[in-house]
């Protein structure tokens, strides 16, 4: 049985997470394998993807949801990480990274929050000389 075609999440999905993660110092948009992603200096640290039947997928196999999902993946540490893992629902921890984590992207979302958890990954992967730059005064 063929696979169905790839969807994937929509202009308006990408521009609200693009909107904090363009902003971030040297941070780069960029088409993945599905879904689009934000990189500093070679690192991941916000992409944003459907997941869905058919393809592999850390969320589908963490949770078992068959129906197209929007999702974020980004990166944490410390307390937030560990609080993030065990916070449930929008929230799942994917099991190929000890740092990752991702977010169900969906009519309930909080776009603040998101803006705050991609800024913080942004932190976890850029180096300590662009990271400094955000806390600069302006």
């Amino acid at each position: 049985m063929p696979r169905p075609p790839r969807t994937e999440p929509t202009a308006e999905v990408v521009a609200r997470v693009g909107e904090t993660a363009s902003r971030l110092p040297e941070a780069v948009e960029e088409e993945a394998w599905t879904g689009v992603r934000w990189r500093v200096r070679g690192a991941t640290f916000a992409h944003v993807l459907v997941a869905q039947q058919g393809y592999t997928s850390a969320y589908r196999e963490a949770t078992g949801v068959t129906e197209p999902t929007t999702v974020l993946t980004f990166r944490s540490a410390g307390d937030e990480l560990l609080a993030l893992t065990h916070a449930g629902p929008p929230f799942w921890k994917p099991a190929w990274s000890p740092t990752a984590m991702g977010m169900v992207l969906d009519d309930a979302t909080d776009w603040a929050e998101v803006a705050e958890l991609v800024t913080d990954s942004y932190r976890c992967c850029a180096p300590q000389r662009l990271v400094r730059r955000l806390d600069a005064p302006p």
